[in-house]
């Protein structure tokens, strides 16, 4: 029987496809032909809003000294954006930026995390709200970690952030700032640290905002919790 004479050009097209996809999810496993949204991707999508609060553990000396002077296991945290159908923690780390939701969970011990929201975040959180909370976190993009925590806007530390984006985006003051001195500095290890930053000239009265400061927020309800 006489074969179309097509049907081998057909066939070396399909084969050279085939393998140039299989090459193209080996070297590139996000390349957008090959990627679909996982699981808790999906599930994190529907439970979350932008806007939402992240709490986590972090493991690093100095994230264990802000749990023992806050007594709080939470040291770390961020502000939840949804971008292009994605979701991302904007927080200050160094630098500050933005990270993949999914990628800001692994950083944390256990991979655990508690998500925190306004009670009345419907009403509040208005498209224009939020847009203008965005537009105000643009100008810390890139800024260094303060880890002196200092009040002002040269360098900026994780809840420092998350309270003046709140603060001056949405008219929301999320806590009540503190002063340093206010903190449990008698432990060795935070002691330690604060030599390392300060020598001897601590700023007790500094103005400090915690992440246990945000997450025992009035204001704030819980909507996921790993712990």
């Amino acid at each position: 029987m006489k074969k179309p004479k097509y049907l081998f050009p057909i066939i070396t097209f399909l084969l050279s496809f085939g393998c140039a996809l299989f090459v193209a999810m080996k070297v590139f496993p996000n390349n957008p032909f090959s990627h679909t949204k996982t699981k808790q991707e999906t599930t994190l999508l529907d439970k979350i809003q932008d806007g939402d609060l992240i709490f986590q553990t972090s493991e690093s000396k100095q994230c264990e000294a802000v749990r023992i002077a806050t007594n709080s296991k939470f040291s770390h945290c961020g502000i939840i954006y949804k971008i292009n159908g994605n979701l991302f923690v904007f927080e200050a780390v160094q630098p500050v930026k933005l990270t993949l939701l999914t990628d800001w969970i692994q950083h944390g011990k256990g991979q655990k995390y508690v998500v925190k929201r306004l009670k009345n975040a419907d009403t509040v959180l208005k498209p224009e709200t939020l847009q203008k909370m965005k537009d105000y976190s643009q100008q810390f993009m890139g800024k260094e970690y303060d880890a002196f925590f200092e009040w002002d806007d040269t360098r900026i530390y994780c809840s420092e952030l998350v309270w003046k984006i709140y603060k001056n985006g949405a008219g929301i003051e999320l806590s009540k700032l503190r002063q340093l001195k206010d903190f449990n500095l008698s432990d060795e290890r935070v002691q330690k640290i604060i030599k390392e930053r300060y020598g001897n000239d601590i700023p007790l009265d500094e103005k400090v905002v915690a992440p246990s400061d945000l997450v025992d927020s009035a204001l704030l309800k819980t909507v996921i919790d790993t712990y």
